[in-house]
């Protein structure tokens, strides 16, 4: 059964819809709103490549599809078939393009396209029941294969993430020390300088203060 359903901008992880109802019956939601939240940011830094996936977390399983710059994700009960899965989001990418393509780059705000709820809702019902008519043929229909679509832990994608933001910031540490590093090294050139030549500097003008004067006297 469809538990979870949300769309975001791929490129800055920013929420676009959501299914409104959803995940009522879903024990710890925002536990698992919050996985989801971090698997969009993943996303909108790259850290994972594959245009379809299954990622599994807990008693339910995240499928996505990415289309567009947009990720299409559901969450369902690990019993649900991964191809149903597939073919709603399918049918949700389809209308979502066709009804708000032309804003999509555009939207400022999260969840800029809540309205889209609607559809999300009355595509939902399609699908819960597995042994309909309709979605037996669906899943008897061979043209349409999710085999090969890659499944993950939740942990194994999160954590290469978080893995990936502590090597950036340690980087960034790293660059930041250096140049620290690099002024106090410069600082400690010049005192050395200053002391080396300072003495030096002193006794020249000490005799050409000496010479100066004996001159005026003389």
């Amino acid at each position: 059964m469809v538990k979870l359903t949300m769309i975001a901008r791929v490129t800055d992880g920013l929420p676009l819809a959501e299914g409104l109802d959803d995940s009522r019956d879903v024990p710890d939601a925002d536990y698992y709103k919050q996985q989801v939240k971090s698997l969009f940011k993943n996303l909108s830094m790259g850290h994972n490549e594959a245009s379809r996936m299954s990622i599994e977390s807990g008693p339910y399983i995240f499928h996505y599809i990415i289309e567009g710059r947009i990720c299409y994700l559901t969450m369902c009960d690990r019993s649900y078939p991964k191809k149903l899965a597939f073919q709603y989001l399918e049918d949700l990418k389809t209308e979502f393009e066709r009804v708000n393509g032309s804003q999509i780059e555009t939207a400022a705000r999260p969840y800029a396209f809540i309205k889209f709820d609607t559809f999300i809702q009355k595509t939902k019902k399609l699908y819960q029941d597995t042994r309909t008519q309709r979605n037996v043929a669906k899943l008897n229909d061979e043209l349409y294969e999710v085999h090969q679509i890659m499944t993950r832990n939740v942990q194994e994608v999160l954590g290469v993430g978080e893995k990936l933001d502590q090597v950036s910031q340690m980087s960034s540490r790293l660059t930041s020390e250096s140049r620290i590093y690099a002024d106090k090294a410069r600082d400690l050139n010049r005192q050395a300088l200053i002391r080396k030549w300072a003495p030096v500097a002193i006794v020249i003008g000490v005799v050409s203060l000496l010479f100066w004067a004996k001159n005026k006297i003389w």
